[in-house]
């Protein structure tokens, strides 16, 4: 005997999906809670970008994701005097762990390209366009 209104129905699975601009976001803010990393910066065509008002808060940061796994690939600013190992380590280990928890997505690897350097310390100038501090 089937119970009434079950009979070969297949229940709905709810779906999330977290867009490629919030899990970069994520990671941008992630890392710039990393001390030693001045800002994020995604180069001549984001720096054209802030010239026309059209700023991206994920600028310097690529997502790529792939089922269930994140690829995640940053471009950053750091202060004069750190030692650029240490912080890109600190860089990867705390957007990995931050992605991660927020998401429930596993994060593959995460690759930090450092593109300038501050001279001025944390949150100072640099000559590099597109940078997001």
């Amino acid at each position: 005997m089937e119970e009434s209104g079950s009979a070969g129905l297949i229940p709905a699975v709810p779906t999330i999906h977290v867009t490629h601009d919030v899990i970069g976001e994520i990671a941008a803010m992630a890392v710039l809670g990393v001390e030693g990393v001045s800002g994020v910066g995604g180069g001549i065509a984001s720096g054209l970008n802030d010239m026309l008002g059209r700023r991206s808060p994920t600028r310097g940061v690529r997502v790529d994701v792939d089922g269930r796994q994140v690829t995640l690939s940053l471009h950053l600013i750091v202060d004069w005097g750190v030692r650029i190992p240490e912080v890109a380590q600190r860089a990867q280990e705390e957007v990995k762990r931050e992605v991660e928890r927020a998401t429930g997505l596993l994060v593959q690897s995460v690759d930090i390209h450092i593109i300038a350097v501050s001279f001025s310390g944390s949150g100072g100038q640099t000559d590099s366009p597109g940078v997001e501090r």
